[in-house]
């Protein structure tokens, strides 16, 4: 009787420490503004999916990798690697978050400048997806 309890006990334990370890590897990447609000933390390496459309649609789809830098609010992402129609080491990204996600973001390109664009960001922070509505899309995935 002994030997089934302490089983039981071990696999109640075992089951406890598995589920708060996965629960905390999906925890959100945030940060805490001095004014008390909290934003996702974009700061790192994203591996990027461009995929060109309308006009540029000539450009095709493309891999790409941006280093986002963030300082508080507003952050960057700068391409580190060349891409058919952007070298490596120039801008791809801005914007500015809010509690909410992005409250505002720019596709930067060569060929077109920076165009206002829309993004959503996964609950988690690790995939987010900006859209200029006119030419290209961007699927970014943490690294």
């Amino acid at each position: 009787m002994t030997k089934k309890t302490l089983l039981v006990l071990m696999c109640f334990v075992s089951i406890i420490l598995f589920a708060s370890t996965s629960h905390g590897q999906g925890a959100k990447k945030t940060l805490t503004l001095p004014n008390g609000e909290v934003v996702f933390d974009l700061g790192g390496e994203w591996n990027v999916l461009m995929e060109n459309y309308g006009r540029l649609s000539f450009a095709g789809s493309y891999p790409q990798l941006v280093k986002v830098t963030q300082t508080g609010s507003a952050f960057a992402g700068i391409r580190m690697m060349d891409d058919p129609n952007n070298p490596k080491g120039a801008e791809a990204m801005r914007g500015e978050l809010d509690k909410n996600g992005f409250k505002r973001v720019q596709m930067v390109s060569r060929l077109g400048g920076p165009i206002d664009a829309k993004g959503t960001i996964s609950e988690d922070g690790n995939k987010m997806v900006i859209d200029n509505g006119v030419r290209a899309k961007a699927t970014y995935t943490r690294k």
